[in-house]
């Protein structure tokens, strides 16, 4: 008598199957665990630090990648250190954009902050 070489895979299959709707089923019983959870990991989330902006934590976010580490500049992107930009057409960029620099990356509310930053940085 020859065994039916498909019977395994259907066997892992169907487990499988079963797997997924099990854990499916976990996830959404203990949501509220798992968003705590999530919201601990990282740091509290956007809303626990909304008062508490860091110019200097929001550029190595976000800033590095096209102005450079030590943002000296690099390629079409300009050095932020020394910028013969006023605080106000600092603030005109970050809420407008300008060539490559897209508008809205720094949040309204936290604008002043990062153009005294940025002014800052001689």
């Amino acid at each position: 008598m020859q065994k039916n070489p498909i019977i395994p895979f259907i066997l892992i299959m169907a487990f499988g199957i079963g797997l997924i709707f099990f854990l499916s089923v976990d996830g959404v019983i203990n949501k509220e665990e798992i968003a705590a959870t999530e919201e601990a990991a990282d740091g509290g989330g956007e809303e626990a630090a909304a008062g508490e902006f860091d110019p200097e934590a929001f550029a190595q976010g976000k800033c590095i990648g096209c102005h450079g580490s030590a943002y000296e500049g690099q390629g079409a992107f300009p050095a932020l250190v020394g910028t013969a930009l006023s605080e106000d057409e600092v603030k005109d960029v970050l809420a407008n954009g300008k060539g490559a620099m897209p508008a809205g990356l720094v949040p309204e509310e936290n604008i002043d902050a990062m153009a005294a930053w940025v002014k800052s940085l001689e």
